[in-house]
């Protein structure tokens, strides 16, 4: 990942980080839509990426110049979009050194909620907050057609609902195991995973490692 990045018209596909960064919007604008839903971003605005965040990026016709600035681990801060009000002194501190801009960025920050354009952002918000939602009763509820759903979903976002629900229960594990004592099985239980064997194949196919494997980095 470069630090400065210029970024012309065009489609990003979906792609992961394995750490966890924040991208700061010098000039221009974009879209991004992953794993914390959808944003419109434009300059003084920065999106911040936890760990194993997957997402896709829809440049503008103005493109956009970011700055990219790794952030230390464990995360102390809240995934998601914020705002920065002194771009230049986060520029000028960059040039010096990308671990002090990154420690004045995460002082600075000011948490901003994000818009929802459609239903596709409600839903992907939903999902975040609840991986065991039914999505044939939201579709219900709604009075949308189940295709009209899936496709309309993976068209912002990439991925199908399903898939986006899949990924945020395993997302959902990986955090309680880092950051609670429950044991596995009450973990895989309560984020409705069909067992802990479940649970391991979906924390591994994101983190490539294993639950218990996060568990004894712990101790």
């Amino acid at each position: 990942m470069r630090m400065w990045q210029t970024i012309g018209t065009s489609v990003l596909g979906r792609h992961s980080h394995e750490n966890p960064y924040a991208a700061l919007v010098l000039s221009g604008a974009y879209e991004e839509a992953g794993d914390q839903g959808r944003f419109h971003v434009e300059a003084g605005d920065v999106v911040l990426h936890d760990r194993f965040e997957a997402h896709l990026d829809r440049v503008s016709s103005l493109g956009a110049v970011v700055l990219n600035l790794r952030l230390p681990a464990p995360n102390l801060f809240t995934p998601g979009i914020a705002k920065i009000v002194d771009i230049d002194l986060l520029v000028r501190t960059a040039e010096v050194s990308e671990a002090e801009a990154a420690e004045l960025l995460l002082s600075k920050v000011q948490e901003r909620k994000p818009a929802y354009a459609d239903w596709a952002d409600e839903l992907a918000a939903m999902l975040i907050q609840n991986p065991s939602l039914s999505l044939s009763l939201w579709a219900q509820g709604r009075r949308l057609a189940p295709w009209t759903v899936s496709r309309g979903f993976a068209r912002v976002f990439g991925i199908s609902p399903e898939a986006f629900r899949a990924r945020t229960r395993a997302r959902h594990a990986w955090k309680a195991i880092l950051t609670t004592k429950e044991p596995l099985a009450k973990i895989a239980a309560h984020l409705g995973f069909a067992d802990q064997s479940h649970m391991a194949r979906s924390v591994k196919q994101i983190t490539g490692v294993t639950p218990q494997a996060w568990r004894g980095s712990c101790k």
